[in-house]
């Protein structure tokens, strides 16, 4: 009975995360040449998904920390911090990533990643409340295990295809302009599925 558990947790945080892979190669790309941010992504990584976690696991027990209403508006975190992001590349066009930018500390944050991920996933604790409801503490338990060891998978991948040659040119050439805007709409998906602001 585990190892099924086992295999529909590891189907569920594939599916329920796979748009994770793409913002955290991003994060790996823009911390790029920035010592200590890969500990920041990481640690920023599994805060949010530790939040998300919590607030499930809370929910399935019958606790709401959150009422359905105010969810939406979780898209203002990644929308925000996609206009920051905007603001620093537009801010800093013209500077040149000499070995300046190779030594002094820099790249995303450990709680901007992990405001990211909690506002991202603000869909997940949906799908997960039910299905820790039902698995009992025990099946949640491994839900969770699960979860938590996948992160790693997960970041390991993020950081890998912003390894690769040709995606890391891509990204060190784009990844100014794609953070930003992948932060923005996801954002603005959030708000706008939701209903937020009357959307």
């Amino acid at each position: 009975m585990t190892l099924g558990i086992i295999g529909q947790a590891a189907g569920l945080f594939a599916v329920t995360n796979i748009d994770d892979i793409l913002i955290l190669a991003l994060f790996f790309a823009q911390g790029s040449g920035h010592p200590g941010s890969t500990r920041r992504i990481v640690l920023g990584q599994y805060l949010g998904f530790t939040a998300i976690l919590a607030v499930a696991v809370a929910a399935a027990f019958g606790a709401t920390f959150l009422p359905a209403s105010a969810v939406p508006y979780l898209g203002l975190l990644p929308l925000a911090l996609g206009l920051k992001a905007a603001w620093q590349a537009w801010r800093h066009q013209d500077e040149q990533g000499g070995e300046e930018t190779a030594t002094k500390p820099g790249g995303p944050g450990a709680m901007e990643v992990a405001a990211v991920t909690f506002a991202n996933g603000g869909d997940n604790i949906g799908v997960y409340v039910p299905v820790f409801a039902t698995a009992g503490t025990r099946g949640m338990a491994v839900y969770a295990a699960v979860f938590l060891a996948l992160v790693a998978l997960w970041c390991f991948a993020g950081r890998f295809f912003a390894t690769r040659p040709v995606i890391a040119k891509a990204l060190g050439r784009w990844g100014h302009i794609l953070l930003p805007l992948v932060l923005i709409s996801i954002g603005l998906l959030i708000l706008i599925e939701g209903g937020a602001f009357g959307l």
